[in-house]
């Protein structure tokens, strides 16, 4: 058999195949750069049996040419640019979770953003996190980091718009002086105020 033919036979799915895993769920975590979501997010989809970690942010760095810079003042085709990260970020996310993957979608949902890729996601039970650290917390822990996010944007700025324009929906966890496994503990025992659906 060629590894073409190979690789298009169908794959028959754990639930066609009669395996029963635990129910799976989603998360949505969100914040500004630098409040610990990759960190949390990560160890939060380590905590089930099976966990995938999205990063949204993926698939903004797979545009090799073309990509729009996101930048405080965004142009045209920079919005368009992040809908169509976001409407992808939902449609994978959509899929690991029909496949009985307990999903963990991660990245910067400021303002209507949030509501935007909430409308696309199918998964139920869903549960919105927003790490919320101060912003000197924050801007500490940018200045630790190998990768520096903010250049341009304001620290300050950041966080009080994003506190501003962003619903206030799921549990808003004010992370300054958790540790990325304590908030992990926080959030799995406070899921309940963490569900929008």
């Amino acid at each position: 058999m060629s590894f073409v033919a190979s690789r298009t036979a169908k794959v028959a799915t754990p639930a066609a195949q009669g395996e029963r895993y635990e129910p799976a769920v989603g998360f949505v975590v969100t914040g500004v750069m630098a409040a610990g979501k990759s960190t949390v997010a990560d160890l939060l989809a380590q905590r089930f049996a099976r966990g995938v970690h999205l990063r949204g942010d993926v698939f903004r760095k797979m545009i090799v040419r073309g990509r729009d810079p996101i930048t405080p003042e965004l142009g045209e085709e920079a919005l368009r640019q992040l809908d169509l990260r976001q409407r992808i970020a939902a449609n994978v996310a959509n899929d690991y979770w029909h496949d009985d993957f307990t999903v963990v979608l991660q990245d910067i949902y400021v303002g209507g953003a949030l509501a935007n890729v909430l409308g696309r996601l199918e998964i139920a039970p869903l549960y919105v996190i927003v790490l919320n650290p101060r912003p000197d917390v924050v801007e500490q822990r940018d200045r630790q980091r190998e990768k520096t996010g903010y250049g341009e944007w304001d620290v300050e700025g950041l966080c009080a718009a994003f506190a501003e324009e962003t619903p206030r929906v799921g549990l808003w966890l004010d992370t300054s002086e958790r540790s990325p496994e304590e908030t992990v503990d926080e959030i799995l025992l406070r899921r309940h105020d963490a569900r929008v659906r």
